[in-house]
C-alpha cells in the first residue's frame, strides 16, 4: 500500500487493536488484499463503487459497524446490501422442522442471486432485493426494496468471505471479531426480547448450529479480511479511523492509482450538483456562471494547496504566539485564450495582485494546435505556476502551453495545471509527457467522442460563460 494509506494502518493497529492484512498477531504474511489492487486498465476508466464486504460471527457487531460507516460517509451515496435478504425459501418439509433447519450453513443462502444483483448495482443498474420474512422464512411474501446504484456498497453478512466470487467483488473486506460470550449474550437478548423466543430453544439452536456454524465456515474467512476489528462498534477510534482510509480511497480516481501526480478534489453532493447544473443543456447563462464559478473557486483553492510553504510565527491580538505558514510568493497564473480567463477572478480572489499571463492556442479537432500568441510575466522562471483552462480533452493544446512554459524557463515540477473537467486520453498524454506537473480537477469524464469533443462534458465553455455564439471569432490581444 501506499504510504499514506500505510500510515492509517499503523494508526489504527496501535490505537484500536484492528489488525490489517499483511500484519496477523503473529507476524506471518498474509495473501495480498484485494484493496489496493488495481485491476482497471489505462483504457477502462469507468467508475466503479467501492464495495465494502463486512462479516463476522451473527450478533458481533457487522450491522452496527455498518450503521456507523454509513453515518460518517453522510455526504457519499451508500447502500447497504444484507446476506440475509438472500436466504432461501424453506420447503414444506423444511418448515414443519425449522427448528432443525441450519441458517446459518452456506447452503442456507441464494448465492447466485446474490451475485446477480451485486454485479447489476457494481454496473450501474437498479436493482430489487427481496425482504427475507423471518416469521413465514420466506423473501416472496414482503415487497422487495428497490436499491439504486452508488459510490459506496456495503455488503453485510455472516458468510459473504466464503464464497471466492463474492470475495472477488469486495475492495475492502472487514471481519467484526467479537468474543463468543459476547456474542452468545447479545443473541439470547435479541432473540429473546425482539423475537419473543423461548431460551430454551435459543441455547439448543445456538450449540447445535450456531457455535458449529462459526468454527466449521465463519471463523476460517477471517484469513481473507483485509481490516479485523475487535470489539465490533465499541471500538470507535478503529471506526473513525477505517472510514478515514475509505474516504482517501472513494477520492482516488482510477487514474490517480496510475499517475500519482493527478489530483481529483472529492466529490460531495454539492460537487455533483453544481456539475448537474451546469452540464444541463437548459441552465441559463446567468446560473451557468454562477455555478462555474463556485466550482472553479474549489479547484483553485485545492491548486494553491499543491504549493510550497514556510513556518511563520505572528503574534494574535491577545498578545499569544500563533505559529501558521505563509503563502508561497513567486507565483503567477497563466490562462489558455478564452476559456481560461473565465477561471481568472477566482485566482485573483484567492491570490492578491497575482499576475496572470495569457497563453492562445488555435484548436482544430485533434490536431493542428497552434500557438497564436502569448504574453508572460518576465520573470516566470522564478515563479511557481497556475495553468488555466477549465477543459482538459485531448491534451495538445495542453502540451502546446506546458512546452511554451518549460521553454520559458518555468521548471516542471513549478507547474500545476487547473481544470474543471479532465478526459482520460488528455490525463494519459499530459501526465506521460510531463510526470512531474500536477494536474488537479473536479472530475474525469467518459471519454471523447468522434469530434474529440469530452463526453459527457458541458459542451463549448467558453461560449456558454461568456455567452458568444459559436461562430465568434477569437482574435489576439493587442501587445
Amino acid at each position: 500500500m501506499g504510504s499514506a494509506s500505510k500510515s492509517v494502518e499503523d494508526m489504527i493497529e496501535a490505537s484500536s487493536g484492528v489488525h490489517f492484512s499483511g500484519f496477523h498477531m503473529d507476524g506471518t504474511e498474509s495473501r495480498n488484499s484485494g484493496l489496493d489492487q488495481l485491476t482497471t486498465s489505462t483504457d477502462d476508466v469507468h467508475r466503479q463503487p467501492f464495495v465494502i464486504g463486512v462479516a463476522g460471527g451473527a450478533a458481533s457487531g457487522k450491522t452496527t459497524v455498518c450503521d456507523m460507516i454509513i453515518d460518517q460517509l453522510r455526504d457519499q451515496r451508500v447502500v447497504l446490501v444484507n446476506q440475509d435478504s438472500f436466504y432461501l425459501n424453506l420447503t414444506e418439509e423444511e418448515l414443519a422442522q425449522v427448528h432443525e433447519y441450519n441458517f446459518d450453513h452456506p447452503d442456507a443462502f441464494d448465492t447466485e442471486q446474490l451475485l446477480s444483483s451485486m454485479e447489476k448495482l457494481m454496473h450501474g443498474q437498479a436493482v430489487d432485493i427481496p425482504v427475507y420474512d423471518s416469521k413465514s422464512y420466506k423473501n416472496n411474501v414482503l415487497p422487495s426494496r428497490r436499491v439504486n446504484p452508488s459510490d459506496v456498497i456495503i455488503l453485510e453478512g455472516i458468510l459473504i468471505f466464503h464464497d471466492p466470487r463474492v470475495r472477488d467483488l469486495l475492495n475492502m473486506k472487514i471481519f467484526v471479531d467479537t468474543d463468543a460470550d459476547v456474542r452468545l449474550a447479545r443473541r439470547i437478548r435479541r432473540d429473546t426480547v425482539e423475537k419473543g423466543r423461548d431460551i430454551d430453544v435459543v441455547l439448543n439452536q445456538y450449540s447445535k448450529f450456531v457455535k458449529p456454524a462459526f468454527d466449521d465456515f465463519i471463523l476460517p474467512t477471517k484469513k481473507y479480511a483485509d481490516i479485523i476489528i475487535p470489539r465490533g462498534g465499541d471500538n470507535h477510534v478503529a471506526i473513525d479511523l477505517i472510514v478515514q482510509h475509505i474516504r482517501t480511497k472513494l477520492g482516488q480516481h482510477d487514474l490517480c492509482k496510475i499517475y500519482p501526480n493527478l489530483y481529483v478534489i472529492q466529490s460531495t453532493f454539492q460537487i455533483r450538483g453544481m456539475h448537474t447544473l451546469i452540464r444541463d443543456s437548459q441552465t441559463t447563462k446567468h446560473d451557468f456562471v454562477f455555478y462555474a464559478d463556485r466550482l472553479i473557486r474549489l479547484v483553485v483553492e485545492h491548486g494553491l494547496g499543491h504549493l510550497p510553504f514556510t513556518e511563520k510565527q505572528v503574534i494574535t491580538p491577545t498578545e499569544s504566539v500563533y505559529t501558521g505558514v505563509d503563502f508561497c510568493k513567486r507565483l503567477c497564473g497563466v490562462s489558455v485564450i478564452r476559456s481560461g480567463e473565465s477561471m481568472e477572478n477566482a485566482l485573483r480572489a484567492c491570490c492578491k495582485g497575482i499576475k496572470i499571463g495569457k497563453i492562445l492556442i488555435h484548436r482544430e479537432g485533434d490536431n493542428g494546435q497552434q500557438l497564436i500568441y502569448e504574453k508572460l510575466p518576465k520573470d516566470i522562471s522564478d515563479r511557481h505556476v497556475l495553468l488555466l483552462d477549465p477543459i482538459l480533452g485531448t491534451g495538445n493544446s495542453a502540451v502546446q502551453a506546458i512546452s511554451l512554459l518549460i521553454r520559458k524557463g518555468v521548471p516542471e515540477s513549478n507547474i500545476i495545471f487547473l481544470n474543471l473537467i479532465s478526459a482520460p486520453k488528455g490525463i494519459h498524454v499530459v501526465c506521460k509527457r510531463y510526470p512531474r506537473i500536477k494536474i488537479v480537477t473536479s472530475e474525469i469524464e467518459m471519454g471523447l467522442n468522434d469530434d474529440f469533443r469530452v463526453i459527457p462534458g458541458m459542451g463549448e465553455f467558453g461560449d456558454r460563460y461568456f455567452g458568444t455564439d459559436d461562430d465568434d471569432q477569437v482574435v489576439a490581444p493587442k501587445q
